[in-house]
């Protein structure tokens, strides 16, 4: 029961900014599914879920399980881990991308986090320094618009041109882009358009980003779930001409969203990276 003593006005309130830059395809799904009608009976299919465990047909192999079972009952994992993560847990994700890159990843050049969408909140809150701006694409992941917010980053939206396969216009790219401009990202495979950028394309992403003086931020969360003409090719085999990191994580492709692994890779064999300081204030 108030009696009377307490505040004239609580000191407390929600970030306006925050809530508004973070409605989500997930949330506007939400809201359909409760207005349907409870009397039809017929199945839905939810289209716009990015949890392919919903799914019964996709199961990921049972020597993933069977290996994180070993890992808890050896007791041997129950300890704070590293930072940046488990030296072979960094060791496998930088064998693994090397793969299809140009040169090889060390462990070092790899930062794990708890899933993709940590992995954004780290990189972002790493660039929002004073005044700067990160560009972003139109459509693209509303994620990156919330964090961004929330850390004072100021976003700048590019477009995707659906009439060339949703390609970046690289001209806006670079009308955006000030002294202010600390990296751009793109998300390949694309969320939510369905592409996937051409290797000419992402080369002339590169030159664009090299010529301007900023980095790239590729998100590969749905690296090599690519069906079509267009094969997948990572932002980083192209990092001998800008430095790019890579976003990933083990949700889509492995089929174990619930498990939240994912990582930051510094894509970038000049060093251009470690010159700016950039990895050594965030990321090892």
């Amino acid at each position: 029961m108030d009696n009377g003593d307490g505040p004239k006005k609580w000191g407390f309130q929600g970030n306006a900014e925050l809530n508004a830059s973070s409605i989500s395809v997930r949330g506007v799904l939400n809201r359909v599914y409760a207005n349907l009608d409870k009397d039809d009976k017929r199945p839905t299919i939810p289209l716009g879920r990015a949890d392919p465990t919903e799914f019964p047909s996709y199961q990921t192999t049972r020597l993933a399980p069977d290996a994180v079972a070993n890992a808890a009952f050896s007791y041997n994992f129950n300890c704070y881990a590293p930072t940046g993560g488990i030296a072979e847990t960094r060791r496998a994700v930088a064998e693994y991308l090397s793969k299809d890159f140009p040169y090889q990843l060390s462990p070092d050049d790899v930062y794990l986090a708890a899933g993709c969408t940590q992995a954004i909140e780290i990189v972002v809150s790493v660039l929002a320094r004073p005044n700067a701006n990160i560009l972003l694409p139109r459509p693209g992941y509303p994620q990156y618009e919330a964090r961004a917010s929330v850390s004072n980053l100021e976003a700048r939206h590019f477009d995707l041109i659906p009439e060339k396969g949703w390609e970046v216009d690289l001209d806006s790219i670079e009308a955006l882009a000030d002294e202010n401009t600390v990296a751009m990202v793109i998300i390949n495979p694309s969320n939510p358009c369905g592409n996937v950028f051409t290797s000419q394309h992402l080369k002339k992403i590169a030159e664009t980003a090299r010529k301007l003086g900023i980095f790239v931020i590729s998100d590969e969360v749905y690296s090599h779930l690519a069906f079509g003409s267009n094969p997948f090719v990572p932002m980083g085999v192209f990092g001998s001409i800008v430095p790019v990191l890579t976003l990933g994580s083990i949700s889509k492709r492995w089929i174990v969203p619930g498990w939240r692994l994912g990582w930051i890779v510094t894509c970038d064999p000049n060093g251009i990276f470690q010159q700016s300081g950039l990895s050594r204030i965030g990321f090892n």
